[in-house]
């Protein structure tokens, strides 16, 4: 699949998502890359479809200073690689922006797991 068309359906991913959520993003960038640097890649075990880079807001106080935009990165070809039609890439989007989303709300790695992310 093009860069496009993915960015396309990323895009109506996050505006499918309920506004109470959206609402609460702020500062946020989201990254679609082929995929991780070669660094990442060896940081973890399996294929990393996204990555959630930021301060996540439970670590937030008033005392951060204001920061270069907390970064979502998706990673087209590893998530195209678990995909066989572009209902299963959608899903699979889905699923890891929600994960990396709940990062960026200080949701830990097993939390996230546990609810299915």
């Amino acid at each position: 699949m093009d860069q496009l068309r993915f960015s396309q359906i990323v895009d109506e991913v996050l505006d499918a998502l309920p506004q109470l959520f959206k609402a609460e993003l702020k500062n946020l960038a989201v990254i679609i890359q082929d995929y991780p640097e070669l660094e990442l890649q060896q940081q973890f075990s399996g294929q990393l479809l996204g990555l959630f880079r930021g301060i996540p807001q439970t670590c937030k106080s008033i005392f951060t200073s204001p920061s270069l935009p907390q970064q979502i990165f998706l990673y087209q070809k590893n998530i195209e690689a678990f995909c066989h039609s572009e209902s299963q890439l959608r899903k699979q989007i889905q699923k890891t922006v929600k994960h990396e989303i709940g990062h960026y709300f200080g949701l830990s790695e097993q939390d996230l797991r546990s609810q299915g992310y």
